[in-house]
């Protein structure tokens, strides 16, 4: 029978901080996502006057009645979903065999290249200078101004070098070598079937950039119809500001009335986009979690 290790006052002591510590954590964590579903099912009244602060007040669906009837809601839906799809195999595309290259030992000029990389994430020419360039590449109001700009990014290509460089074994790709298998016949079908958690991370990681992304399309989308749902949500917070400052200085009660419920409806809509904006990535993120974790531990120290 095993001894039991009893433990001693200190080590309570430092569970029981552990899990106050946890219990924090969870805290500000859960309120801020419960306390958006609830707004997005609350009346704007009770949230604008802080009566719903946990659960829903006043429980009204015209929210998210609004956003199904909104056409420019689901256009930008569209949009996001074809960006973030688009984006991402081409970020794959770009970052896996660059990081595959620069983990080979024999790649002659590796030590160079990746001098070139480093000097990026540290020095870079502006926001002016880029827009120009694109501009000159004809990409201003297209959707690859939002994508090929940052087809790659050095540290997730760090990253994934890092992995290649730590899992695929070098006696694998000789004895691939000696076999008559070329580099590219190594790369696909070799390298690639082992790499599934790298591309799962690096899918993740890009994904979720551009399916957050907004700043792009406020510089280089002039087209309304082009925008991503990032930008619909801020036209949304932007009109809800707007008249919220306005309501204060309007001079006709029917005036400021009108812009009380534009207001609302405003708030309404903020909730709700939110709400539906962020489901598909809570969707997905289970699904690739276990490949996250095997990600993030690439580096570590190996038993």
């Amino acid at each position: 029978m095993a001894a039991v290790i009893k433990e001693s006052k200190t080590d309570r002591m430092f569970l029981g901080f552990t899990y106050l510590f946890l219990a924090i954590a969870l805290i500000c964590v859960l309120y801020p996502l419960l306390y958006i579903v609830s707004a997005s099912i609350s009346s704007p009244t009770y949230v604008n006057s802080g009566e719903m602060w946990l659960l829903p007040k006043g429980i009204t669906f015209e929210g998210y009645q609004r956003v199904f009837e909104n056409q420019a809601i689901w256009r930008g839906y569209a949009n996001t979903i074809l960006y973030t799809v688009v984006g991402t195999l081409v970020n794959l595309l770009v970052t896996i065999p660059a990081a595959y290259a620069l983990s080979r030992s024999d790649f002659v000029g590796r030590g160079f290249f990746m001098g070139m990389f480093l000097v990026t994430m540290f020095f870079g020419g502006g926001l002016i200078p880029t827009y120009l360039l694109v501009k000159e590449l004809g990409l201003i109001n297209s959707m690859w101004a939002l994508i090929l700009p940052g087809a790659a990014s050095v540290w997730n290509i760090i990253v994934a070098r890092t992995f290649f460089q730590s899992t695929i074994p070098k006696e694998l790709q000789e004895a691939a070598h000696i076999d008559g298998c070329t580099n590219l016949r190594l790369f696909w079908k070799i390298v690639i079937p082992l790499s599934s958690p790298i591309i799962a991370v690096m899918a993740l990681f890009y994904g979720v950039g551009h399916w957050n992304s907004y700043f792009n399309a406020l510089v280089y989308l002039n087209d309304e119809a082009k925008y991503p749902l990032q930008m619909v949500l801020r036209q949304i917070l932007v009109l809800q500001e707007m008249n919220s400052s306005g309501i204060g200085t309007a001079t006709s009660g029917e005036t400021a009335m009108a812009m009380n419920a534009r207001a609302d409806v405003a708030a309404l809509l903020k909730y709700a986009v939110i709400i539906i904006s962020t489901l598909p990535i809570i969707a997905i993120y289970p699904f690739l979690q276990r490949y996250f974790v095997q990600g993030v531990m690439i580096g570590s120290v190996k038993g």
